[in-house]
């Protein structure tokens, strides 16, 4: 079976607060967010290049969206996990796990978003 495209298409990570979560990713990834509003969902949305590789998606603030450490990890492309995680607690985030190697693949490391949320970073080197 052929496969010509990444199978994540989009994604959503709940927040309490809008404006507070989307202060902290845009400051730790150093990108801009947009924000949406679509029927009762509040959302503010990571940028995206239409036909590029990879998934984009929303910080999502509405009813049945409830921050956790416990469900799906998103694991966000970094080029440098050390000055990334720097941002994340100076914006309000904690280090759940410093920079870990995995081999071939590079690094990663897990932080908590203002939010109570668990996400990842990822880096080849």
């Amino acid at each position: 079976m052929a496969q010509h495209m990444n199978p994540v298409g989009w994604f959503e990570i709940p927040v309490q607060d809008l404006e507070r979560a989307r202060g902290f990713y845009e400051a730790v990834f150093n990108i801009e967010l947009s924000p949406q509003q679509m029927g009762p969902l509040e959302m503010a949305w990571f940028p995206m290049v239409e036909g590029a590789p990879g998934a984009t998606g929303s910080l999502v603030k509405a009813e049945g969206y409830t921050p956790s450490t416990d469900g799906v990890r998103i694991y966000f492309t970094a080029p440098d996990i050390e000055e990334t995680l720097e941002r994340a607690v100076k914006n309000g985030g904690e280090v759940l796990m410093e920079r870990t190697g995995i081999g071939d693949y590079g690094f990663i490391a897990r932080l908590r978003d203002t939010e109570g949320n668990s996400i990842a970073i990822h880096s080849r080197y």
